[in-house]
């Protein structure tokens, strides 16, 4: 996409629903695609798809969100934010692929983790964590996608890879630029000012080292035979260096310590 943006404009355009999801990607570039379900403790969450597949004739395991297409879709999927069994069941693939040495892959959109008191009560927060503890002791090599909205530690908690790539018109934050505003400065109104000021969108996150690559988008937000070529591409280029790692657990740990070290100079790498 050729044209400047604002962080607003970008914001818009990440949650625009005719954007294509991560399940697009999904059935668009893997194919023998096998469906596991359930968190072996609870139920099955909607609001994450994942199993095993192949890409380009590679076993990997892949994960993403789902926010649905249709209303009831979206209620089921409680518009793209996982319940702690939706975590459960990504760290159960993930540890999957581990026993098996399946290099893993994550497409992510969502808002963040599902609010609600019965997420709370069956165990949010520590599913969250128990998956960034698990992802940061991987030994198969990861490569995680933000495609749309990447909310706080909802997202974070399936984004831990050795690779991080980012859609041009992605955002990727602490929390919504409407929570932002209200929190810090009580007033909901200056929700393009805390666009800017949050550094979300990818052109800022790469600047600051939080991603490694910016995926470019065509301007129709509907071209999915383009944009899945312009993915390929990417998660071809990544992959290929990834799986020739060492060391995954230990670079994925170095990466990420690395993270807060250029926060503190200033985003300077």
């Amino acid at each position: 996409m050729a044209k400047e943006l604002t962080a607003a404009q970008r914001v818009a355009l990440a949650r625009d629903p005719r954007r294509p999801s991560p399940e697009d990607y999904l059935h668009g570039l893997f194919t023998d695609f096998f469906e596991q379900r359930g968190d072996r403790l609870f139920g099955d969450d909607r609001s994450i798809v994942g199993g095993i597949a192949r890409y380009h004739g590679r076993p990997v395991t892949v994960i993403c969100t789902r926010k649905g297409k249709t209303l009831e879709e979206h209620l089921q999927a409680h518009f793209g934010m996982p319940e702690p069994e939706g975590y459960r069941k990504a760290r159960r693939l993930m540890e999957q692929a581990e026993k098996f040495g399946r290099p893993i892959i994550t497409f992510v959109d969502t808002p963040g983790a599902y609010p609600g008191l019965e997420a709370e009560e069956r165990g949010q927060a520590d599913a969250i964590a128990q998956n960034l503890a698990r992802m940061s002791s991987l030994t198969v090599p990861f490569v995680a996608v933000i495609c749309g909205e990447g909310g706080s530690g909802g997202a974070l908690a399936l984004s831990m890879g050795n690779r991080v790539l980012m859609l041009e018109n992605a955002v990727y934050s602490v929390l919504s630029p409407e929570g932002f505003a209200s929190i810090l400065w009580k007033d909901s109104s200056r929700v393009e000012e805390a666009c800017e000021v949050m550094k979300l969108t990818a052109q800022d996150l790469l600047e600051l080292g939080v991603i490694d690559e910016i995926v470019p988008e065509p301007e129709e937000l509907e071209s999915l035979g383009t944009r899945l070529r312009i993915m390929d591409a990417a998660l071809t280029k990544h992959l290929d260096a990834v799986v020739r790692l060492k060391d995954p657990a230990r670079h994925r740990q170095e990466k990420f310590a690395a993270m807060g070290e250029a926060w503190i100079r200033g985003g300077k790498t």
